[in-house]
């Protein structure tokens, strides 16, 4: 029986991963059809479940935390099986006015199919609801009236807010251009909902019963004695032309820090004028400084002597290829795009990746096409939307010179400023009346603050946007975390080397990396406040801000740990700082935006949080597992020596693996009840959830230690962990950059 639970196992977890990879190529509409809706894949997960159940009674397992975690399973799957075979989702398309009484139903083979409602509903109105000053959409309401002949209802329904009716569930779908009609799910799930929902919390309950539980592994594993033992060593490895030309304009640094202080609406919100500058400077140089020059002044000089500025090397260009097909030097000026005999040079490239070439040297070419528009979006003023003014409806919309204006749409004064400022502004700093400048900034500071209403962001949330500019969290926090955890290792190895105990040396080495560590933490917890008073929300948004909420639960992890385990303290030195340099290498946007209307809910925040503290735990035991193979292989002189520290590395990565199984648990499950509430489907088979649930299930497999003993032996256990955070790897990284999906923050 064994063998057929690996068999079968094996197979659900080769299938999902299969079909991720196979939906990248043939579609999500080719893998719900052939693989996830198909029948043998429902017969392998039914084959999984009964034969779990046969174990489990033939073991006579009596644990109830452990009944209970394999219970909210089968409850789960029979829930989802109810739900595959009885519930119907599809669409209504509602027109204002228009009465309806049928929707579109979706088929097993993808196909459509008209059904009847249980009742008659009518769209009363349609509304978009914007971010403060922006046009990014924060939230679309539908108002309708529902009768079934006998009740009579008026409801509505918006992101993330179900309206129910005659046992038929509502969500807020899409809407029409002309804002007159609306697109709402239909889901009709009576019995499954409810069995999944059941099955969600005993779930919940059992997970963490696993580490509550007196007679728990968990709990166990908190009062071994072995785990108090001394330090273990750890080892990561980790890879850690100007032309000639006449000086262009440089604004003075006062004159640029005013013009820093202005707002405009930018990444579709309302920020200051320093953050555009800082993100436009990275853009082109890949710093937020250019030859000891600031942001602002660099910007101010590309907006008010472009020809100058044109000549300036400060576009870098990374990519080699680019570079030698193209001859261009490491740091171009934009006067390298264009050529007298050729135009602009990437013109042809841009042409042909339109036409379906999309290699690495044209996705290049792409990519700096982007920067030479963002310089021409800025010497065309279309980049600086600076100009607030009410609409007829009230609603304030932030304009840039070139905003075409229909007659009337602005007070004439107004417009006359609006057309005229950045004119005016250039005179007098190419004369060097940098003080007719200052009161021209002067003047449009008080222009906003006449007419932005309460887009403006408030005084603290500015504060903390111009603190968040002035100082680079993650670049200066990965170097400090890092030397901290490479330091502490090499004091460790050296101790291991010369074999002799040091009390007083070593008190002052876990004094010292355990008091810069929480500068670190304090620091790392000031980034992660700043970002959320600037954005108003939680940080936990996109890639950067996740990155570093797995940084800052890595450290806290290792604080606690450390407190009976010191050899935690370097463990958590080391991840945190690893997850600090990928977000500080620019693979992900550090950018504050808004949310998008479907992430307007409170468990976005439970969900990505208790993600990640998963995350962070996972990497946790992927440096445990590291560590004691690089002591297999150094230890061969003293092999009693060795197993023992390699049984204690793998007790204390247990103590980190438990907790780290709730979480991710948890928080797969929650992210399925958010999926039922802002979509009508607690499971669409998205690649990062089908990786998040594989990666549950690749790990949950070592703490069936009863059932596979070899797992009690720390090689086999530290080789699978060590083979394990692939998936990790892959449900982060490799969907986010590979696979895409709903869930990609790439």
């Amino acid at each position: 029986m064994k063998r057929a639970i690996a068999l079968t196992y094996s197979l659900v977890v080769a299938t999902m991963a299969t079909a991720t990879w196979i939906e990248h190529f043939r579609g999500t509409e080719f893998v719900a059809r052939h693989l996830y809706g198909a029948w043998w894949f429902t017969l392998l997960w039914a084959l999984l479940a009964a034969l779990g159940v046969a174990w489990i009674v033939k073991r006579r397992v009596r644990r109830w935390s452990t009944l209970l975690v394999h219970a909210a399973f089968v409850v789960i799957l029979l829930g989802a099986l109810l739900t595959h075979l009885t519930a119907s989702r599809g669409i209504v398309h509602l027109r204002q006015g228009t009465t309806v009484d049928t929707y579109l139903a979706e088929q097993p083979d993808g196909s459509t199919e008209e059904r009847q409602l249980p009742f008659r509903i009518t769209l009363d109105s349609f509304r978009v609801h914007y971010h403060a000053g922006t046009t990014a959409e924060r939230d679309y309401t539908s108002h309708f009236t529902v009768s079934d002949g006998q009740t009579v209802l008026r409801g509505e329904t918006a992101m993330n807010r179900i309206f129910t009716f005659r046992s038929v569930r509502l969500y807020q779908n899409a809407y029409d251009p002309d804002m007159a009609g609306s697109y709402l799910a239909v889901n009709t799930d009576p019995y499954g909902i409810p069995i999944t929902y059941t099955g969600y919390g005993l779930l919940f309950a059992a997970l963490v019963g696993l580490l509550i539980d007196p007679r728990g592994t968990f709990r166990r594993l908190l009062s071994d004695a072995r785990l108090r033992r001394g330090a273990f060593l750890v080892l990561v490895l980790l890879s850690i032309g100007r032309e000639a030309s006449a000086d262009p304009l440089i604004v003075p640094r006062e004159t640029a820090d005013r013009f820093g202080r202005l707002h405009l609406l930018y990444s579709d919100r309302i920020a200051p004028v320093q953050t555009f500058a800082i993100d436009f400077t990275k853009k082109l140089y890949g710093r937020a400084s250019y030859r000891g020059l600031t942001a602002e002044q660099v910007l101010m000089g590309r907006l008010f002597d472009p020809r100058g500025w044109d000549k300036e090397p400060m576009i870098r260009v990374k990519d080699a290829a680019l570079r030698r097909q193209l001859r261009l030097p490491r740091y171009a000026s934009v006067n390298h795009f264009f050529s007298p005999d050729r135009g602009y040079i990437l013109g042809t490239y841009l042409m042909e990746y339109e036409q379906g070439q999309r290699d690495a040297f044209h996705t290049a070419c792409v990519d700096m096409d982007a920067k030479i528009r963002l310089i021409m979006s800025l010497r065309d003023g279309s980049a600086l939307a600076l100009f607030p003014h009410a609409d007829v409806y009230g609603a304030v919309r932030w304009r840039h010179p070139a905003t075409p204006l229909s007659p009337g749409e602005l007070p004439r004064m107004d417009a006359l400023f609006l057309r005229s400022y950045l004119s005016l502004l250039r005179e007098q700093i190419v004369k060097a009346d940098y003080a007719t400048a200052n009161t021209l900034i002067e003047k449009l500071d008080k222009y906003q603050r006449l007419h932005a209403g309460g887009t403006l962001p408030s005084p603290m949330a500015e504060r903390a946007e111009r603190l968040t500019n002035a100082f680079p969290f993650a670049t200066v926090l990965f170097i400090v975390n890092l030397t901290v955890g490479l330091l502490a290792l090499l004091y460790t190895i050296r101790r291991l080397v010369r074999r002799h105990d040091a009390p007083r040396t070593d008190r002052l080495v876990r004094r010292a990396t355990l008091g810069l560590l929480l500068l670190s933490f304090a620091a790392l917890t000031l980034c992660e406040v700043l970002r959320w008073i600037v954005a108003g929300r939680a940080p936990v948004a996109n890639g950067y801000e996740t990155m570093l909420l797995i940084a800052w639960f890595t450290l806290l992890f290792a604080f606690v740990a450390g407190r009976r385990f010191p050899i935690a303290l370097p463990f958590g030195a080391l991840i945190s700082g690893f997850f600090l340099l990928v977000s500080h290498l620019a693979l992900m946007d550090p950018r504050i935006t808004p949310l998008m209307p479907v992430l307007g809910s409170p468990l976005l925040s439970l969900h990505v949080s208790v993600i990640m503290m998963a995350y962070a735990l996972l990497s946790l035991t992927f440096v445990c597992a590291l560590t004691a193979l690089l002591l297999a292989a150094i230890g061969r002189r003293d092999p009693e020596r060795t197993a023992e520290r390699m049984d204690a590395l793998r007790l204390l990565s247990l103590l980190f693996l438990y907790p780290a199984l709730v979480t991710l648990g948890v928080g797969i499950f929650v992210g399925a009840i958010w999926a039922n509430v802002s979509w009508g489907t607690y499971w669409s088979w998205d690649p990062k959830e089908t990786w998040a649930l594989i990666t549950f299930m690749v790990y949950a497999v070592v703490i069936h230690t009863h059932t596979w003993p070899a797992f009690r032996r720390p090689m086999a256990y530290h080789v699978y962990l060590l083979l394990s955070f692939l998936t990790l790897l892959m449900t982060y990284f490799g969907v986010n950059y590979l696979l895409g999906g709903m869930h990609s923050y790439a």
